[in-house]
C-alpha cells in the first residue's frame, strides 16, 4: 500500500468525536515511502505530503509496518514495543491513534 493510499485512508477513517478538543500534529518518517503528516484541529483531519515545521509527534517506521498497522493486522503499541515504530516526540498522544482512526 503506497503512502497517497494510507494518507486517504486515514482521512476517511477520521473519528471526529474522539478528538473532541485535540489540536494536534502527527508525523510520520516513512523508510521506503513518501513522509506525511497528519494535523488534527476543530474535529477535521487534513494529510499532507512531506514534513510539518512542528509535529506534537514523530513516528518513524518502514512502509510495511505502516500498512500492517494501518490494515489492523498489527496493533502500534505492539509495533512500538517490537521496535518496528520508533516514535519521537510526546508518545502518549501515540495512543490514541486507535481512537481517533476507525481502522478496522
Amino acid at each position: 500500500m503506497a503512502v497517497a493510499d494510507i494518507m486517504s485512508r486515514l482521512a476517511g477513517a477520521f473519528n471526529a468525536d474522539a478528538a473532541d478538543d485535540l489540536e494536534a500534529t502527527f508525523q510520520f518518517k516513512i523508510d521506503g515511502d513518501d513522509d506525511f503528516y497528519i494535523s488534527i484541529a476543530d474535529e477535521n483531519c487534513t494529510a499532507a505530503v512531506g514534513e510539518h515545521d512542528d509535529p506534537d509527534i514523530t513516528m518513524i517506521m518502514d512502509v510495511d509496518t505502516l500498512t500492517a498497522i494501518v490494515s489492523g493486522e498489527l496493533d502500534g503499541m505492539q509495533a512500538f514495543m517490537t521496535g518496528r515504530l520508533q516514535a519521537e516526540g510526546d508518545v502518549m498522544l501515540g495512543t490514541r491513534i486507535g481512537q481517533l482512526f476507525d481502522l478496522d
